[in-house]
């Protein structure tokens, strides 16, 4: 074996010599120094993920393993973009687990999500269903550790039983059509696979594809797959929630692109391409619908986050390096104004406890700060200029428009009407906090210096990429550049 073929996982490494020093630190470190943990942790990975971007820089196109794994500039940006993410919940979350409840299982906390971040990479690099299958479960599994982390909640436990069950029905969903797969093809490589069934036509390949869809669309919770994430959202530590609204529907929305095209793409118009016009349609419009009878914030972004899955998915149909690129600048997007949302909640449940939309009616009188961030976060994504959500939205309709069908501008009109409809509902949330004539029931308080640096990030993020453009150049020139189509 050929062991300089590791050397073509830099970023796989780097991330798991993060994880021995932060397992290291926690398991030796004498029980005075463990509070540092928090700071070495965020200080740790915001090293690796500053020195992740060099790779998309120098980083070349290559296979490894046989071909099982696959690493490219792309490849590179998608993992660097839910570096990003991950760096966030990190900061947001430093409050929570050093509370009196959580600080004994801190180390625990930042073990399992590396270990999860790790399960990502693999499904996003994987050429391979074997190594698609490890990865996917090395993401999954920990997860539940994860949502059932506040042990003397109930509803904590209640979240993790839900996801552990649903996860292992996708699970076997999503085998069972593998072993379909290779029934048709004799292989598990994706390129493979992709010469193999281009001269097949069977209804065993629909099926296949049908249970390869449900398996991966349980990750992004695509409707309707969807029915474990409001519970899993509002019973979740926030700081989970917000990992696992964000950087885990980036990785599976990325994976599941390449899934689609390398594997399934000599069948795009015989079998998935109406599977998924009816999955965006369907997605988008239940998460928008359901979105505005929540109360509870959590509840709220978890239906949103449905819906804008939808949307992520709208980079997929147009089969191009514009989509590719359109789906990475949306996840980054989606990156930076869904944890400014959740650090505002993060940060009032901290200090308060309240978690309800009606709680929030009046906010800006007591906490005007946070009140903008907030704004702020429900006016990108609902995709109002010039914020950043305004241009992931506008060029994700660009890339699906591209594909020039009929039934894409159906799609698009269906998608852009829907836009409309989560405007109302986001804005619900700034009429709450502006103007309603109701006193606050949240009182004046002063957030954690690491929730204001998280916010402070988060908006940064919302404003500047709605100003610069050459973020999306960047992103649109690697993937032309990908040779995934």
């Amino acid at each position: 074996m050929d062991y300089s073929q590791f050397l073509l996982m830099k970023q796989e490494i780097a991330l798991l010599v993060v994880f021995l020093l932060v397992f290291l630190y926690d398991t030796f470190a004498p029980k005075k120094a463990l509070g540092a943990l928090s700071g070495i942790t965020c200080a740790l990975f915001g090293i690796y993920t500053i020195a992740g971007f060099c790779t998309c820089v120098t980083g070349v196109s290559d296979t490894a393993f046989a071909g099982m794994y696959a690493t490219s500039p792309i490849i590179a940006m998608i993992k660097n973009v839910l570096n990003v993410g991950v760096l966030i919940v990190l900061i947001q979350s430093v409050k929570w687990v050093n509370n009196d409840s959580t600080v004994v299982r801190r180390g625990e906390f930042y073990e399992l999500l590396l270990v999860t971040l790790f399960g990502m990479y693999l499904m996003i690099s994987a050429r391979h269903f074997l190594l698609f299958v490890i990865g996917l479960e090395s993401a999954s599994l920990p997860l539940a550790a994860m949502v059932a982390f506040d042990k003397k909640r109930y509803e904590s436990h209640e979240a993790s039983i839900k996801y552990i069950l649903t996860a292992v029905f996708s699970s076997a969903i999503f085998m069972m059509g593998l072993s379909f797969v290779y029934g048709l093809s004799g292989s598990l490589y994706f390129s493979e696979i992709y010469g193999a069934i281009g001269s097949v036509s069977s209804p065993m390949i629909i099926c296949a594809l049908a249970f390869v869809i449900a398996g991966v669309g349980f990750k992004l919770s695509l409707v309707p797959f969807h029915l474990w994430t409001a519970d899993v959202y509002q019973g979740a530590p926030t700081p989970v929630t917000s990992y696992l609204s964000v950087i885990s529907k980036g990785s599976a929305a990325f994976a599941f692109l390449v899934i689609l095209v390398q594997c399934f793409g000599a069948v795009y118009e015989d079998a998935w391409e109406w599977m998924l016009y009816a999955l965006i349609i369907l997605t988008i419009t239940i998460g928008n619908l359901f979105a505005i009878r929540q109360r509870n914030m959590k509840r709220f972004l978890a239906f949103s986050s449905v819906s804008q899955a939808g949307y992520i998915m709208l980079g997929i149909v147009g089969m191009n390096a514009m989509g590719l690129a359109a789906m990475v600048y949306y996840i980054l997007v989606y990156v930076f104004s869904n944890l400014a949302a959740f650090g505002v909640i993060q940060a009032i449940e901290n200090n308060t406890g309240k978690v309800d939309m009606d709680d929030y009616r009046g906010l800006s009188k007591t906490n005007p700060k946070l009140s903008f961030a907030m704004m702020l976060a429900m006016f990108s994504l609902a995709g109002i200029p010039p914020f950043a959500g305004f241009f992931s939205k506008f060029f994700i309709f660009t890339a699906a428009i591209n594909q020039g069908s009929i039934a894409i501008y159906v799609l698009v009109l269906i998608a852009l009407i829907n836009t409309i409809i989560s405007l109302y509902y986001y804005l619900l949330v700034v009429k709450a906090m502006y103007i309603s004539d109701e006193p606050s029931t949240i009182e004046r308080f002063k957030s954690s210096c690491t929730d204001r640096v998280g916010l402070i990030i988060t908006v940064a993020g919302i404003i500047f990429l709605g100003i610069v453009s050459v973020v999306y150049n960047h992103i649109l020139t690697l993937a032309e550049r990908s040779g995934l189509f």
